[in-house]
């Protein structure tokens, strides 16, 4: 799998759908997508089936036991990007780069304070309006993987753009 490509890290997922859905988004973009254990569904569990519906085999899926398995073969020198919403940089003001492995925590209790600690200068945050506790994970790795592949002309993916285009207006 090219290094070049936006990684991305699911940190203990738990809801079957969101992992489906991410899934899902992994196929399309051609990103990786690492699991990260333990995980709180089984991978053949109807959520999953039903929401990645058939790209399951046209993403790269990568399950890690735990974190110490993946940094083991993902060491320190790969730039990880964690995002939650205790970030201090909103997600847009980010530079992003061919790589980068966007690390997002657990639907119920996101990055655990060891990896927001050690990811302290890279902890990146989706803005919302004061009082809402968070988006859906699938929703938020969207949001962010998105903003990546823009920043980053969108390699290997047909946006439907002419290179003639100039815009409206």
């Amino acid at each position: 799998m090219s290094s070049g490509l936006v990684h991305i890290v699911l940190f203990q997922p738990e809801i079957p759908p969101n992992t489906g859905t991410i899934i899902r988004l992994s196929a399309a973009t051609g990103c990786p997508l690492h699991l990260i254990g333990p995980l709180g569904f089984r991978l053949d569990s109807p959520g999953i089936r039903r929401a990645g519906m058939d790209y399951r085999d046209l993403a790269h899926v990568t399950r890690w036991r735990d974190w110490e398995q993946y940094r083991t073969v993902w060491p320190d020198s790969t730039r990880r990007l964690a995002i939650s919403t205790k970030g201090t940089t909103p997600y847009d003001r980010w530079f992003y780069q061919p790589g980068d492995h966007l690390v997002f925590g657990s639907e119920g209790e996101g990055l655990p304070a060891s990896i927001m600690e050690d990811h302290r200068s890279r902890l990146l945050r989706i803005p919302m309006v004061p009082g809402c506790r968070s988006l859906n994970l699938a929703m938020s790795v969207g949001i962010v993987l998105y903003e990546a592949l823009r920043q980053n002309a969108f390699p290997g993916l047909d946006d439907g753009v002419s290179p003639t285009f100039q815009g409206q207006g």
